[in-house]
């Protein structure tokens, strides 16, 4: 299909993005990425040292062949996700940031006050901005806003693997949104990442579901085929529900 993501003016043939966090070894997380057709690859600014070349991360990662997109993973308020942000670009990685600001470590959620904050001050800086945000339909008009470039609704909380319990408020963002809708968190299964394509989503990112499958290779390969489903059963256009039955065969015809 020649059915292409634009975040930031930039085109994408893929629709699932991966994080590379939990992987038992980088050669797992290596074969895993490249298995999932991802273009787009999160990493922890945390987890890495920017400083070294040879980083266990940084050398299965192709540059030439992945957007290296960095999250902020960790911050607590709006200050500590930008000076994140700002170390990334520092260290020579391009003005991509993944924007999370996760104060409580119970439930990682994403601070709708401080994420909006950073956000704002990031993109006037000229970062293309991906907020992992609550799904709430009127924070994600605020970041539009600002300026960022994607919205990052959860879809359950991260690492549940609960999946779309958010899919009301996420069919509200996608109706809404300007940007592209890209379901973050919780997608435990190739069709929850069916099923947020299905609803609207123009791309998934997926992290533990991978990373602690007993064949992360083969469950990469089925979030790719899984999020190519739900997209193209999307611009199928499915028909509408019904409450009552409805006949797919002529209950009439030549045998009366």
């Amino acid at each position: 299909m020649n059915d292409r993501l634009v975040i930031g003016g930039r085109s994408f043939r893929s629709r699932l993005m991966v994080g590379t966090g939990k992987f038992a070894s980088p050669a797992v997380m290596r074969d895993a990425i490249e298995e999932s057709g991802a273009e787009i690859v999160t990493v922890a600014l945390r987890r890495v040292d920017l400083s070294k070349p040879d980083d266990d991360m940084l050398c299965v990662i192709d540059p030439e062949k992945y957007l290296l997109l960095p999250n902020t993973s960790g911050a607590r308020d709006a200050t500590e996700a930008i000076r994140l942000a700002r170390i990334a670009v520092a260290g020579g990685l391009e003005t991509w940031i993944k924007l999370e600001v996760t104060p409580d470590h119970r439930t990682l959620l994403p601070d709708p006050v401080e994420t909006l904050k950073a956000a704002e001050i990031l993109a006037k800086e000229g970062f293309t901005v991906l907020p992992y945000m609550p799904a709430d339909p009127i924070l994600a008009r605020r970041l539009e806003d600002v300026g960022v470039a994607a919205l990052m609704p959860l879809g359950s909380l991260i690492g549940t693997g609960l999946g779309v319990r958010t899919r009301d408020a996420v069919e509200i963002i996608v109706d809404q949104a300007s940007v592209p809708v890209v379901v973050d968190a919780g997608l435990g299964l190739p069709s929850h990442a069916s099923e947020a394509m299905e609803i609207g989503a123009d791309a998934v990112l997926v992290n533990t579901a991978l990373a602690i499958a007993d064949d992360p290779v083969a469950m990469a390969r089925a979030f790719r085929l899984g999020t190519e489903a739900g997209r193209v059963a999307r611009l199928a256009g499915p028909g509408a529900t019904s409450t009552q039955a409805r006949a797919s065969s002529p209950l009439t015809g030549f045998l009366e």
